[in-house]
């Protein structure tokens, strides 16, 4: 029976941590998978392959690509694919730390840990800004619509694309703005949540409004705060049945549509980005047949 990674579509939990990993020996990488999919149950760590992992086994999952650097807009948006990420979840910051650990040391020689962030939740899911993060996440069967793939070959359905981000956030600026202000940026009254009908056409709520674009670009965020004693912001987590909304999202919040520029960006920036395939589940292991074939 093939099902998809569950933590896909469970809430956030407590605690997370991400890890990200270079191809380091083409040769090792089959048994290195081989022994991922004995360890990935798909709830407690999900699991995503880069574009170049799959080339390194001559294989192809149709709509997966390498992250977009944005240009053509005032602000910047960068590309730091690795090959493999993996997304711990658990609430028990120890046991994310071993989980990691013994992660890192399977994949080894073939993949090298490049980076690692660990996130959490803050306030039942707001963003440090005291936001509300995710309010329009599609529930339900609209959830699985938009986060996994309904049809395709065996080891594709079940599947989903995920994009990831870490976006820094000028936390000091943002606070020593008036409370009014704050609102307009993110469309949405930090006292209720309540959208705000008239708020700025840069407003976040309005340049990511779902359902304005043609097609619809519905995605599953899977949001988190995250900090490192320096910086501290949001990782950025969304999932969908394709990486279309998502980008056709950013593209917009960048201006690159019709000039207007998120006002997410007066106080926030992407430091990386990248795009990841999530495998289906198959008799309780990464279903790996469109990897390894």
């Amino acid at each position: 029976m093939t099902l998809s990674q569950a933590g896909i579509l469970a809430a956030i939990p407590s605690l997370a941590c991400h890890l990200f990993f270079s191809l380091e020996s083409a040769e090792e990488l089959p048994a290195a998978l081989d022994r991922l999919s004995t360890l990935a149950d798909g709830k407690t760590i999900v699991v995503g392959f880069g574009e170049s992992l799959l080339r390194a086994q001559s294989r192809h999952v149709a709509g997966l690509r390498v992250f977009p650097v944005l240009n053509g807009s005032s602000v910047d948006i960068p590309s730091t694919q690795h090959a493999l990420w993996c997304w711990l979840r658990g609430e028990d910051r120890g046991e994310l730390l071993q989980l990691g650990r013994t992660l890192v040391a399977a994949l080894h020689p073939a993949l090298r840990l490049e980076q690692s962030t660990d996130a959490f939740r803050y306030r039942e899911g707001h963003d440090l800004t005291g936001y509300e993060d995710g309010s329009e996440n599609p529930e339900g069967e609209e959830a699985v619509a938009a986060a996994l793939v309904g049809e395709g070959r065996e080891g594709e359905r079940g599947g989903s694309f995920a994009a990831v981000q870490h976006w820094v956030h000028d936390l000091d600026h943002f606070d020593s703005l008036p409370s009014e202000e704050q609102d307009n940026i993110v469309g949405r009254r930090k006292s209720d949540n309540e959208e705000l009908e008239n708020a700025p056409k840069s407003a976040h709520v309005k340049r990511t409004a779902q359902e304005s674009f043609s097609p619809e670009a519905f995605v599953l965020r899977r949001s988190m705060p995250w900090s490192n004693g320096r910086q501290a912001g949001l990782l950025f987590l969304a999932f969908g049945h394709s990486l279309d909304a998502f980008e056709a999202q950013l593209k917009r919040m960048a201006g690159l549509d019709d000039g207007i520029v998120d006002a997410l960006f007066r106080f926030s920036r992407p430091i990386s980005g990248g795009y990841y395939w999530c495998p289906p589940i198959r008799e309780g292991r990464l279903d790996l047949r469109k990897v390894m074939e």
